[in-house]
């Protein structure tokens, strides 16, 4: 019985485990008839039979609650997955409070501890459900509110899972729970938990036998089982009846090398070895074996080999026979081969159809004739796969084979049909089609046989189209598009209708080329293309004419129209993101419109016109349209710089540029030495000295920089190679390059070249680069800085700050010095938006290890302002003015270059 609880209530410590009095009771045995009850109670649940078990639970239950002298006495089981309290079987004694029933559905995520620490015969022990411990409190709770005042309870286990626990319940709390009880309840649970583990086996061994005694007769498969301890086979009467053997013979292991064919006996005897020994998982064989008339029959056979400590104790295997399967099979395959052999043979396409014009077979001619292949084509319907269309007219035509399925009787083509493959290319066939009856007459599919008549025609098509169309894009070629303009061009003088001619130039095509390779540049010249085609009509004529430059033929367009469509392009192009390798690209066009009127010579005038209004438009800021007219401003400019283009090649011929040098000063040390950047002047015929502003646009267009900048690189060290007092004297001597030299592959040698040749100290010689030529040749300008800096050269950013990347760009640049755009320096003591734009480039070139330079210091106000700034340097009128180079003459080759 447990210990009644006195006044004073408290917890069950160590003290009260090794106090005497409560070991008091231990030490006398418990009443005989507790001991004979819980003996039997033990016996009864460690025997347990599945059909009484539920009884002889129930009356145990109430033995063992009348031995205890407890409230109740009760069994909870749980679910399958152990989340919730499925039954609960409980005895009770009259008039108590106790309902352990109760907690039948309960969830045990509200029962922490029974959920994870009540395992197997561990037992739960709370004298006082008020006073429980900090662990025991939810389960406490739940109990007290069930009536339960004191708790004892044992965990069980069931084939290893948890199954449920065991408990004694009183409605009185109690100082203490007699050990006595605590052996009793594990004996008990630990007795109980074997009982129903033997009865779950029986039950699952009840299960096995009446299955098998249920499907043995059901399948079509014979059983053996070999157990290689007797060398005793079992064979099921299935098994027997395949082979014609009756159900009393072969009770012992027969002869396997009789019974499987000599030829398949190798095989087979191989990977059953192999399975025994474990490199198989399980045997599979297809075999013929020995019918007990002598008749070979072919079975499909699987095994499975139980192995213990590398010896075979059984095997366990199933046999079918496939023998009519395997006949029927061969057969089949025959006459199918027959059928496939002759279908290859033939010269011609045959497709095959149920009568619902369903694909079932493609040969190989129909294959490549087609474009489909026969695992693509097979249950699709035909007019998927066969689309013919009229020859001259290209009206879709009815399906040949539906034709002759509708009509019951065969339809031949009278004319070539033009025929569309998946690819999307034509050919022109002829064709024959059939239907398929079956014994009864009733139509089960048709055959469809046609074969290619258009070899040549097909030959001059693609001859035609490759000479007339751009590979790149798909889109019509210059040639072809000269031609149709011409055919414009004599439509317009003939007033039949209108035209128009849009000239396009992608900006900013030869950022991505350079920085993300030629790869980069075909696939946006494809992406664009494609844009550019669904954005005209199906008259216009869109062509690559080269490059990056598109043309448009508008048909029937006004010129107001043919704005608007220029417009759409723009914005259809300027809408557009090019992606390469986790890089975005956003993409403009300038486009050139010119109409197209009787007054216009000839095409070679009309395309000149429509690049110029190209140009004009890239000038005006790109991603622009400008229209064409007679008396444009842009166009007569351009000519003006065809003009000094001509006078720029009779200069360098003649001699007629000079150097000229500006000092740079520093501003925050004093240095030793002369730092200064050499310009560039040219004489006119009459001797007038010329600006760069008026003549280096027309060289940057006609290409003409790299001549120039080579004529300066050469005399500006030939001078300093010259003149021993300016070479001794020299800090810094800065020379300009353009941005179409660091494009030229041939001017890196050059320059390279002139240092070996003077053999000029490369450490006095700093390049100065702008930076918007920089960012366009971003993959150039890098190669080309690393190949002189191996010499010593420094290099200068030039007018930073202009372009609209100069922070993002400038950490990829290992440049010396930044250039401070003249155009936030004349301004800087009036403006404070300019003086924030000085002080945050000079920030940045610090500290980014570069040295500043201030163009356009134009007086000492300003320098002044530049030195509390911080700025490093300052050149410009304030400083000094350029100062002309005394040289002497420098020799000519006979090509003209300077030697």
């Amino acid at each position: 019985m447990p210990i009644v609880k006195g006044q004073e209530e408290r917890d069950f410590t160590a003290s009260d485990i090794l106090a005497p009095q409560r070991w008091a009771s231990v030490a006398s045995r418990p009443p005989f008839g507790l001991d004979v009850t819980c003996t039997k109670i033990a016996v009864d649940f460690q025997t347990l039979e599945p059909k009484t078990a539920e009884a002889v639970l129930r009356r145990n239950l109430e033995l063992l609650r009348e031995a205890t002298g407890t409230d109740a006495v009760f069994l909870a089981t749980y679910d399958a997955s152990a989340t919730s309290i499925l039954s609960v079987e409980a005895s009770k004694g009259l008039f108590v409070a106790c309902s352990p029933e109760v907690l039948r559905g309960e969830s045990l995520e509200t029962l922490p501890f029974l959920r994870e620490r009540l395992t197997h015969t561990r037992i739960l022990e709370i004298r006082d459900t008020l006073t429980a411990r900090r662990e025991h409190a939810a389960e406490a709770q739940r109990f007290g509110e069930l009536g339960m005042r004191a708790i004892l309870l044992v965990g069980l286990a069931v084939r290893g899972l948890r199954y449920g626990f065991l408990g004694l319940a009183t409605g009185a709390p109690c100082a203490g729970w007699d050990v006595n009880f605590h052996l009793l309840l594990k004996l008990v649970g630990n007795s109980l938990a074997g009982g129903l583990d033997r009865v779950a086996l029986e039950r699952e061994l009840d299960d096995l036998k009446q299955r098998n005694e249920l499907s043995l007769p059901c399948t079509n498969e014979g059983l053996w089982d070999y157990d290689a301890a007797s060398n005793r086979t079992w064979f099921s009467p299935r098994w027997k009846a395949m082979l014609g053997y009756a159900e009393d013979e072969l009770n012992r292991a027969p002869d396997w090398n009789k019974l499987v064919h000599p030829d398949d006996l190798p095989r087979v005897s191989q990977m059953i070895r192999e399975h025994v020994a474990g490199r198989s998982p399980l045997f599979e064989s297809m075999h013929r074996m020995r019918h007990r008339d002598g008749e070979w029959r072919w079975v499909v056979s699987r095994a499975k080999a139980h192995v213990d400590s590398g010896s075979l104790k059984r095997l366990v295997g199933v046999e079918l026979d496939v023998t009519e399967r395997k006949l029927y099979e061969e057969a089949l395959f025959r006459e199918k081969e027959r059928a496939q052999i002759t279908l290859q043979s033939i010269g011609d396409g045959v497709i095959t159809t149920d009568e619902h014009s369903r694909v079932e077979y493609l040969n190989p001619v129909a294959e490549e004739l087609t474009g489909w292949r026969v695992e693509d084509a097979m249950g699709r319907n035909l007019d998927d796969i066969f689309r013919a269309f009229h020859e001259e007219t290209c009206e879709p035509l009815e399906n040949p084979l539906a034709s002759a399925i509708r009509r019951l009787r065969p339809v031949k083509s009278v004319r070539p049909m033009l025929f569309i493959r998946r690819d999307g290319n034509e050919i022109y066939i002829e064709s024959t089609a059939s239907p398929i009856r079956d014994g009864t007459g009733t139509v089960t599919g048709g055959v469809l046989v046609f074969h290619d008549v258009s070899e040549s025609r097909e030959l001059n098509r693609r001859l035609s189209y490759h000479a007339s169309h751009d590979v790149l894009t798909g889109l019509v070629n210059r040639r072809e598009f000269e031609n149709r303009l011409e055919r414009a061009l004599r439509s317009a003088k003939a007033r039949e209708t209108s035209y128009a001619l849009c000239y396009l130039d992608l900006d900013q095509f030869k950022i991505v080329n350079d920085t993300c390779g030629h790869s980069a540049g075909d696939a946006l010249l494809g992406q664009v293309g494609q844009l550019l085609k669904s954005k005209v009509r199906w008259r216009d004529t869109l062509s690559r004419l080269g490059g990056d430059e598109f043309g448009v033929l508008l048909e029937a367009c006004s010129l107001d129209e043919a704005l608007r469509t220029a417009e759409g392009l723009r914005e259809a192009v300027r809408n557009c993101r090019f992606q390469w390798e986790e890089r975005t690209f956003r993409l403009g066009v300038s486009i050139g419109v010119v109409p197209i009127a009787p007054e216009n010579e000839d095409v070679a005038s009309v395309l000149s016109a429509a690049d110029s209004a190209c140009q004009a438009a890239k000038e005006q800021g790109r991603n622009r349209v400008h229209c064409f007219e007679e008396n444009d401003i842009d166009l007569m400019r351009r000519r003006r710089e065809m003009q000094w283009a001509a006078r720029i090649n009779t200069a360098l011929e003649e001699g007629r540029f000079d150097l000229y040098r500006q000092s740079i000063r520093p501003l925050q040390a004093d240095e030793v030495g002369l730092h200064y950047e050499i310009l560039l002047r040219m004489r006119d015929e009459q001797g007038k000295v010329i600006t760069p502003d008026n003549f280096i646009a027309a060289a940057e267009r006609y290409g003409l920089t790299p001549s120039i900048d080579r004529w300066v690189v050469e005399n500006t060290l030939r001078w300093l190679v010259s003149e021993a007092d300016e070479r001794d004297k020299l800090a810094m001597c800065s020379i300009n390059l353009s941005g179409q030299s660091l494009g030229d592959d041939k001017f890196l040698p050059f320059v390279i070249e002139q240092f070996h040749r003077t053999g000029l100290d490369a450490r006095r010689i700093c390049f100065e680069i702008t930076e918007t030529a920089a960012i366009a040749s971003f993959s150039q300008a890098n190669r080309f800085i690393q190949a002189l800096k191996e010499l010593g050269c420094k290099f200068a950013l030039d007018d930073f700050g202009t372009g609209l990347s100069s922070f993002g760009y400038l950490k990829h640049f290992p440049v010396d010095f930044l250039k401070i755009d003249g155009s936030f320096v004349k301004e800087i003591l009036h403006d404070p938006i300019d003086r924030e734009m000085v002080r945050s480039i000079n920030e940045i070139g610090h500290l980014t290890n570069k040295r500043t330079i201030a163009e356009f210091a134009e007086n000492e106000d300003i320098i002044t302002m530049l030195r509390n700034l911080g700025v490093d340097y300052a050149q410009g009128y304030g400083v000094a003015r350029p100062q002309k180079i005394q040289r002497g003459p420098i020799e000519r080759s006979v090509s003209g270059e300077p030697t």
